[in-house]
C-alpha cells in the first residue's frame, strides 16, 4: 500500500455487499489509510452487508435516503462530528431503475418509474453536492466522484433510462463542479466504468452477453470493481489536484474501439 490516502476523511455511499464497486472502494481506502463514514437508503442497508463492511474498516454507518435532502443535511453533519471536521472525499455509488426492474421498454416506460429513477440515479447526486456546497463541508483539494457507464454516449438498448440518468448525472458533475471548482478548489468528476457483475449490473437483460462482448472488445480487457476502486483512490489522492469536470472512462480501452479482431472471429 502507498498510505495516498493517510489522514484523509470520506463519505462512501452506496456500498451494498462484496460485489459492489462501493464496498471495494471502501476496502482500498482503508488500506490507504483514510477513515470514512458508509452510508446507504435504510432499505438497502437491511438488505445488504454493510455491517460487516464497517466493522472491517472500523466505520460508522449513516442510513440515509439520497433523495432526501433532509437526510442528506444530517449525513453530513454528523459525519463531520465523527470525522472531526471538513471532508476531503466522496464517492457517489448510487443507481437503479424500476423500469428495468419491472421490464418496462424504454419506448413503452412508466414514467412515474422514470420519473424515481432519475431521481435516484441522477438527480441524488445533484442534492449530495448541494448540501456539500452550502455546508461547506469538503476541504480544499477535496474529490467527489461519481458512477457512470457510457451508455451516456452511445446507445445500449437493454440499459434502458438508465442511459438518460448517466447522461444527467455526467452533466450535473461538469455544471456543478465548476463552482465547487471556483470557490472551494473541489474536484467533481465521474467515472465511466466496464460493465461490473454488480447486483444493479446483473440486473440489465442480456448483460452476460454483453460482459463477453465488452472483455473481447477492449484490449485490455474489463476493468473489474477491485480495478474501479484503484482508479477512484487515485481520483481521491492529491496526485490528481488539477483533474476535475471530467468524465473518464475506465474500461480497458471499449470506449474508443471501433472492433476488435476478436469481435470479428465471432463472425
Amino acid at each position: 500500500m502507498y498510505n495516498l490516502l493517510k489522514g484523509k476523511k470520506g463519505i462512501i455511499f452506496g456500498a451494498l455487499n462484496e460485489n459492489s464497486i462501493a464496498w471495494k472502494t471502501a476496502q482500498r481506502a482503508h488500506e490507504e489509510g483514510a477513515e470514512f463514514v458508509l452510508t446507504n437508503a435504510p432499505a438497502s442497508i437491511r438488505m445488504g452487508e454493510l455491517d460487516i463492511l464497517a466493522k472491517n474498516t472500523n466505520s460508522q454507518i449513516i442510513p440515509a435516503d439520497a433523495t432526501s435532502i433532509e437526510d442528506l443535511e444530517n449525513l453530513i453533519e454528523k459525519s463531520m462530528e465523527i470525522l472531526g471536521g471538513q471532508i476531503d472525499f466522496v464517492l457517489h455509488s448510487i443507481g437503479m431503475s424500476v423500469n428495468v426492474r419491472k421490464k418496462k421498454a424504454y419506448t413503452d416506460p412508466n414514467y412515474d418509474f422514470t420519473e424515481k429513477g432519475w431521481d435516484v440515479s441522477a438527480v441524488s447526486f445533484h442534492k449530495v453536492l448541494n448540501v456539500l456546497y452550502h455546508k461547506k463541508a469538503m476541504k480544499e483539494w477535496g474529490s467527489i466522484v461519481a458512477l457512470t457507464y457510457m451508455a451516456a454516449q452511445r446507445v445500449f438498448p437493454d440499459y434502458n433510462d438508465m442511459a438518460d440518468n448517466k447522461a444527467y448525472l455526467e452533466s450535473i458533475a461538469r455544471s456543478f463542479g465548476y463552482y465547487f471548482g471556483r470557490d472551494f478548489k473541489v474536484r467533481v468528476n465521474t467515472i465511466s466504468q466496464s460493465p461490473t457483475p454488480t447486483t444493479a449490473g446483473n440486473g440489465v437483460k442480456g448483460f452476460d452477453g454483453f460482459i463477453n462482448f465488452s472483455e473481447k472488445m477492449s484490449p485490455l480487457g474489463n476493468a473489474s470493481a477491485a480495478d474501479c476502486a484503484d482508479y477512484t483512490i487515485s481520483l481521491f489522492s492529491d496526485l490528481t489536484k488539477k483533474v476535475t469536470l471530467q468524465n473518464l472512462f475506465h474500461d480497458g480501452g471499449f470506449s474508443n474501439m471501433g472492433v476488435s479482431d476478436a469481435v470479428m472471429d465471432k463472425f
